[in-house]
């Protein structure tokens, strides 16, 4: 499954996105927003999974990092997480209603399922920010990455990996969960620049983003195409990525084909300093969670996002919903350093410990 920007950093492919698409706004008339409770509030914090290492490592920890900066401590964080099920993350919002918490942030395993209980908190006065994913229902504020810029890095990258022997490869795409709202994004801009530039021999989307899943696929497409034939592989995201590696290397694939990734999880900073993976794409959690964190707090306090929002975002469900869309940077072995530890995501001995120490020697993180 958010410091300062980080757009400057040395190899950056940084851009920003002017999120739209066309949706009937929703007619409902919600009830007014609940008076303020000046510093002491609770905002409801809803996060999607486990399985991806930044939600419990960063996400969770900077929000309530940047609620209690901004509550003069007295803000209170009520938080669960939805374990990948959408069931469950659906009790656990009509929980956060029932609860009569200030503000509700959440980051949807369904997009679509969740809009039901988005539109409950909203007759209940209760607003809710949408965070990483863009929900279904009457949402106040949205912040997440440059999604579709995401895609196109990741293509951009295999597409430079592969060189000029590109138009005469052929590539295994695995996408994110059908699910998510952001995966199909990914796909999207992904597709916009590997469309007609590289063979697409076999392409999947991978059941709730599991590694385990993603493995099955690629024994699958390993299978289907033949072990010389799978000459790169766009993963999605870097969850993916290991689960792809893994059957690579169970069927003997050597060396290993070019394989993107996303999130930059420590494993795959790792398996990108040994050359495993290609790349992977780095998204300064820091700053998104800071964002969701100031949105909560204003809604809470009955103030208005227009000093926070810079642009605006539709879903299927509404239109013009306030947004702030952080850039992202193409994460490969030359810009470890201006990226993950130059922003205190990781430090160098936590990359690299004793298994990596010759490999990081070699990449210059010393």
């Amino acid at each position: 499954m958010r410091r300062a920007a980080v757009a400057a950093a040395a190899t950056a492919m940084a851009v920003s996105l002017a999120a739209c698409g066309s949706a009937k706004e929703s007619g409902d008339k919600a009830a007014a927003p609940k008076k303020s409770a000046g510093d002491n509030i609770t905002v409801g914090l809803l996060l999607p999974e486990n399985q991806t290492a930044r939600y419990e490592k960063l996400d969770r920890p900077l929000i309530e990092k940047k609620v209690k900066e901004l509550t003069n401590g007295k803000g209170v964080i009520s938080y669960a997480n939805a374990q990948q099920d959408a069931p469950t993350q659906k009790q656990q919002f009509d929980t956060m209603i029932a609860k009569k918490v200030n503000v509700i942030i959440v980051d949807a395993v369904d997009s679509k399922a969740i809009q039901a209980s988005v539109q409950k908190a909203k007759d209940s006065g209760i607003p809710v920010v949408a965070y990483d994913r863009l929900a279904e229902g009457p949402i106040d504020g949205y912040t997440s990455f440059d999604n579709e810029a995401v895609g196109k890095a990741q293509g951009e990258s295999l597409l430079k990996a592969l060189g000029t022997k590109a138009a005469s490869d052929q590539i295994v795409m695995m996408n994110g969960a059908s699910t998510d709202p952001n995966a199909a994004l990914f796909k999207k801009g992904a597709h916009s620049v590997l469309d007609g530039k590289v063979k697409i021999g076999a392409e999947y989307d991978t059941a709730d983003w599991l590694a385990s899943n993603a493995n099955t696929n690629m024994q699958g497409a390993i299978a289907k195409l033949g072990k010389g034939k799978v000459n790169g592989v766009y993963s999605a995201n870097d969850g993916l990525a290991g689960g792809i590696i893994t059957a690579l290397k169970a069927a003997g694939i050597s060396p290993l084909p070019p394989v993107t990734g996303q999130d930059a999880e420590l494993a795959g900073v790792q398996r990108i300093v040994t050359g495993q993976q290609y790349m992977s794409v780095y998204k300064s959690y820091p700053q998104e969670a800071a964002i969701a964190g100031e949105m909560a707090v204003a809604l809470a306090q009955g103030k208005p996002l227009d000093s926070i929002a810079t642009s605006k975002s539709d879903s299927g469900s509404a239109k013009q919903i306030p947004s702030v869309i952080v850039p992202v940077v193409a994460l490969t072995k030359a810009n470890i350093k201006d990226t993950v530890i130059k922003d205190k995501i990781y430090t160098i001995p936590e990359i690299c410990t004793a298994q990596f120490k010759a490999a990081c020697g070699a990449a210059g993180l010393k």
